[in-house]
């Protein structure tokens, strides 16, 4: 559900006398939960004494995939908000960037400006959240007016450590997952800035989580009859990401010089 913003009470009160009150907006937001997973199957050739060990590192490479599924997921939820921010000078759609229009700090400050004219409040911590790719990394790094907040507050530990920066106040997390996107000639890396409540994950209670399914030799009986075949996989029987707030998310979309 969706509370609505409610407007400052510059009114003074009247002695005595109670004023009219204000009306609370609830919006509904809907959305689906689904199911995910994946399995591999081996044949008996894998040595019975040494199942156990194949098993575990089986489960840990699914483990892997499986947090990495919920996490594309809500990177591409992110990415379909409809407020985005082009680089370059004058664009106004993706098919126009070009080589050259590469990420710069005042990209998101812009963005950050968005988000305060929409009396959006940081994600955490007084901080913009902002998640960016490693190339957009690599030329806010070269950006003088990046380089300078550094130098205003006498802080490079951040760069001795070789972390990302919490600079303007924005917070910048660089991910793996990045998105991009295909664009004329061109590979698109897009970031994202969030403010408080902008997204929200739904999922059934006690359904959310990874369930590990191994299957033996000849357990799906007549279908198996020599108990050849074996699986192990894993499900997640409700998932979700779904953005609450359009006005608290910011898509900046670049073309860095290192793709």
């Amino acid at each position: 559900r969706k509370i609505g913003v409610l407007a400052p009470a510059t009114t003074p009160l009247t002695e005595g006398v109670t004023p009219t009150g204000n009306t609370a907006t609830i919006t509904a937001i809907s959305a689906t939960t689904k199911q995910y997973g994946d399995f591999i199957e081996f044949s008996d050739i894998v040595n019975f004494q040494l199942v156990d060990p194949v098993l575990a590192e089986y489960s840990k490479e699914q483990g892997v995939q499986a947090s990495e599924t919920k996490d594309v997921l809500v990177r591409d939820e992110l990415h379909g908000g409809s407020s985005v921010i082009y680089g370059g000078t004058g664009r106004t759609l993706r098919s126009q960037l070009a080589v050259g229009d590469k990420p710069t700090i005042d990209m998101f400050r812009k963005a950050q400006l968005t988000l305060k004219k929409n009396k959006v409040k940081p994600a955490a911590g007084g901080k913009y959240v902002t998640y960016i790719t490693p190339e957009i990394t690599f030329d806010l790094l070269d950006d003088p007016k990046f380089l300078k907040a550094y130098e205003i507050g006498q802080n490079n530990k951040p760069f001795i450590d070789g972390e990302i920066a919490d600079v303007y106040g924005i917070k910048f997390i660089e991910v793996e997952n990045g998105k991009t996107f295909a664009g004329t000639g061109v590979t698109v890396h897009s970031a994202v800035m969030l403010g408080e409540e902008a997204y929200g994950l739904t999922k059934i209670e006690g359904e959310g989580d990874v369930e590990v399914i191994v299957k033996g030799l000849g357990s799906s009986g007549s279908l198996d009859p020599l108990n050849q075949r074996q699986t192990i996989g894993w499900k997640i029987n409700a998932f979700v990401c779904k953005r609450l707030k359009e006005d608290a998310i910011v898509r900046l979309e670049s073309v860095p010089s290192n793709q």
